[in-house]
């Protein structure tokens, strides 16, 4: 990370390409990260590695670009300040990271005191392909609809679907991230869809 970079805590993205992200061989990121712990200069190659798949959950957490740009650089300077610390002890490095990022969102609600929303308008994006106005009118209005009962749901919840859907991670990488098991994980996912399907299904019958 270069030394403006660091000093000012931020990153430049874009919302493009936000689905989907890299597996790494955990014996792949250790080596990284004992390299990074030698020279902070090394910390580069960890920083563009998870740069996306940091930005894509803070994103999907505030809804707001500029404000997952700022959080995004605070995590990783968070990270690189802190690197000295990381042991890998059953939490591979992108679920510390994800973690420092859970928190630095959580922090960022608590001083702004803001009601948590989330923007899921590009989880599952349908292929538009030659769809007519009324159509595409239809799904903004269900696109609406989900980010509106996702919204309603407590901060727990909301981070069990963003990291399934938005970050696409599998129950066992969620489970790191959370500090829960994968059994308890599954049933938290299955149990938050089903609180936003009754949700849907009770504002369309209003």
């Amino acid at each position: 990370m270069d030394a403006e970079r660091k000093r000012n805590g931020k990153v430049s993205v874009g919302t493009g390409g936000l689905k989907g992200h890299d597996a790494v061989p955990a014996g792949e990121d250790r080596e990284l990260v004992r390299r990074a712990k030698q020279d902070r200069q090394a910390f580069d190659a960890l920083y563009e590695k998870y740069l996306k798949k940091v930005y894509t959950y803070v994103y999907y957490r505030v809804g707001d670009v500029e404000e997952a740009e700022d959080l995004t650089g605070n995590v990783f300077l968070q990270a690189f300040m802190h690197i000295g610390d990381y042991e890998y002890q059953g939490v591979s490095f992108s679920a510390w990271l994800l973690r420092i990022a859970h928190n630095m969102v959580a922090n960022w609600y608590r001083d702004r005191e803001r009601r948590r929303t989330v923007d899921i308008e590009e989880w599952g994006e349908l292929e538009a392909g030659e769809e007519r106005p009324e159509e595409k009118l239809e799904r903004e209005e269900e696109l609406e609809m989900v980010r509106w009962a996702v919204g309603c749901l407590p901060p727990e919840r909301q981070q069990a679907l963003i990291l399934r859907f938005a970050e696409e991670m599998k129950h066992s990488e969620i489970a790191e991230v959370m500090g829960r098991s994968p059994g308890a994980v599954k049933v938290l996912v299955h149990r938050s869809l089903l609180s936003v399907h009754r949700m849907l299904r009770g504002k369309e019958g209003g």
